[in-house]
Parts: structure tokens; sequence; C-alpha cells
């Protein structure tokens, strides 16, 4: 048995207990308190899962320095700081293309290049903030009217004519009914749901959605062609059901679905639907890309439909519920003084 004071103890049981000290020092405490208790070697060996003469070694210091012994007698090496001179050699590089023909560096490849460490190169990329595996894509528009088409869309979210309906209609084509032809093996502890591999492709269907901007709720239709007559028979339901607004603002893209003559004469027909088409290439501005990157992932994505009409079937339901406890999207605009403006050198707007 090894003998300790009180005072060691305490101490030795505090570092024991603790969350936050380096590991070795929690072992140490516990392999002296061990002997302290009176425990033998082969028990120590088996619970801290050390050997003989690591435990010998400890005690023995112990017993000549006390809780000073237990220090590590190596510190480690001190961190290799790169210079100045290497951070900007490797943040220039890492802009230009690897002369292997590959598309970006990774950072292995980029300190073989240089010769340091794959360390160094991490280390440096995360300081300077470069991440080279990293892509984003964006697209700009090239619409002459993008400023005034984005800011009469932005007003009506923002501030919407009195009795009037806002709707962002939308159409979502050729949403493939896939049948799975092994079962679906439920989720379970430890183990996500699995989907087999194959499946049976039934057809496909179009949904047309109509997003109401100030109550969020969503009015669909599914049509097994999209043409510019279901478009019209779409618009048509929308009024029918919107009878208490002295206009309907629709906000909508360019589709050439959306521009026939069907559509000319269903406006003329109707003389409080006006139409607010997105500028080019700028859909982020119609709110129902939401609602339909929503319906994306809870019910197509991973959705199991044993025919086209249970593909129809499944959407209908998913509207009608998500309708009952709809809130409307949080639209905001930050600065309404800062102005949507041209980008004068790429001739395109943002």
């Amino acid at each position: 048995m090894l003998g300790i004071t009180d005072e060691q103890r305490s101490e030795l049981s505090k570092w024991a207990q603790s969350r936050t000290l380096p590991a070795g020092d929690v072992f140490r405490a516990r392999l002296i308190l061990a002997l302290a208790d009176g425990e033998t070697y082969t028990e120590i060996m088996r619970r801290l899962h050390t050997t003989a003469p690591t435990i010998s070694r400890w005690k023995q210091r112990f017993e000549e320095q006390g809780i000073a012994g237990l220090d590590p007698r190596h510190k480690g090496s001190q961190a290799r700081v790169a210079s100045a001179a290497v951070q900007a050699k490797i943040a220039r590089k890492t802009q230009q293309k690897p002369a292997d023909g590959s598309t970006h560096w990774s950072c292995r490849k980029m300190a073989a290049a240089l010769g340091l460490s794959k360390s160094t190169v991490q280390r440096v990329w995360t300081q300077a903030r470069l991440k080279p595996h990293r892509l984003d894509r964006y697209m700009a528009s090239d619409d002459p009217q993008f400023e005034q088409k984005a800011a009469d869309i932005i007003g009506l979210y923002m501030n919407p004519p009195q009795h009037a309906a806002v709707f962002c209609v939308d159409e979502k084509t050729a949403i493939q009914a896939l049948d799975r032809l092994d079962p679906v093996l439920p989720l379970s502890p430890g183990r996500a749901e699995r989907h087999g591999f194959e499946y049976y492709r039934h057809g496909t269907l179009s949904l047309y959605a109509a997003l109401d901007v100030k109550t969020g709720k969503v009015q669909g239709m599914t049509a097994a062609r999209h043409t510019s007559q279901d478009f019209v028979a779409f618009l048509e339901g929308l009024v029918q059901r919107t009878p208490w607004a002295r206009q309907i603002d629709v906000v909508l893209d360019n589709l050439s679905a959306h521009k026939t003559k069907d559509v000319e004469r269903f406006l003329q027909e109707h003389p409080r639907v006006r139409f607010h088409f997105t500028p080019t290439y700028s859909s982020w501005l119609n709110q129902v890309e939401l609602w339909f990157a929503k319906i994306q992932r809870d019910v197509i994505a991973r959705g199991v439909f044993t025919s086209v009409a249970d593909l129809g079937n499944k959407l209908r339901r998913y509207i009608r519920h998500y309708s009952k406890t709809a809130k409307p999207f949080r639209w905001t605009y930050t600065d309404p003084k800062r102005r949507i403006v041209a980008n004068k050198i790429a001739g395109t707007s943002y």
C-alpha cells in the first residue's frame, strides 16, 4: 500500500474526476489513488489498461517527489508556425490551378507541391478562411428590367394592396411516381431507413401550386400533362375560390406556357387578375419555390408510390394537412433605402 497524506488524496481526487485536465494527468491520479487504496498491480492493470512497469515507474516518482513527480518529463514539441512568407505563398498558390490538371487543391497535394506538411497547409487555410474544396454556384439575371420587376414583387410582399390577394404561382413538372422493387426496411436504433436500389417508374405528374402570401396556405392541382390549358384551368379555380378579392396579384416566372393566347384570353376575361413576372433567372423571388423545396423533402424525395394516382393522392393529402397549420413566410428586406442596382461591369443585375 502506498502512503499519501490527506491533502495529497484530496488533490488527486480532484484530478481523477476532472473533465478538463489532460487524460494523462487523470490516469496518473487514478493510478496513485488505486495504490493508496491497496489495489494489486493485477487489478490496476486490468482496470486502467496499463502495464506493471508503468505502475512501478509512477509509484517510484510519487514516493520520491510527491505530486510534483507526476508531471510528465516530456512536454511535447512546440507547434511550428508558418512564416508570413510561407503563408502568402500558400494563399497565392491556392488561387491557382494545380499543374496536374485537377480543378482544385487538397491539403496533401498542396503540401507535396510546396514541400510542407499537410498540417501546416491546413492551419494556414483555416487562418485565411480558404476552402478550396467548397464550391458555390450563382446565377446572374440578364433582365434589363431587373430592378423594376424585383422592386414590384418585393413591394407586393412588404406592402400588398388593400382588398387584394397575392399568390405566388408555379408548377413542379415531371414528378416521378417511383415504386421500390424491394421492401423498405424501417429505421431502428443505430440504423437509418433503407430503400432498395432498384425501382419501377409508373409515370410522371405535374403539380400546380399557388401560395397565399398573407396566410401561407397553398392551393394545388395535379395534372397529367403540363400545358397552357391546364395552367388556365388552375387559374380559373383560383379565381373562383377568391371571390372576396377586388384584385388578384399573381407572381410567376417567364415560362412560355404562361404567355400563350389562352392565357391572354383568360386575362381579358378576368380583369381582376394581374400578372407580375419575376426577372429572368430569379426564381428566388417567388415564394412558392420555398414551399416546393419543402414538399420535395417531405413527400417526393423518399416517397414510394404504387401508381401515378397514388402519387397524386399523397401530394393532395399533404397540401390539405399543410394548409391547416400554414404560416406565411417571413419575407424581409433589410434596407429598403438601398436600391437594387445593375452591375455595370458585367452588364447584368443582382
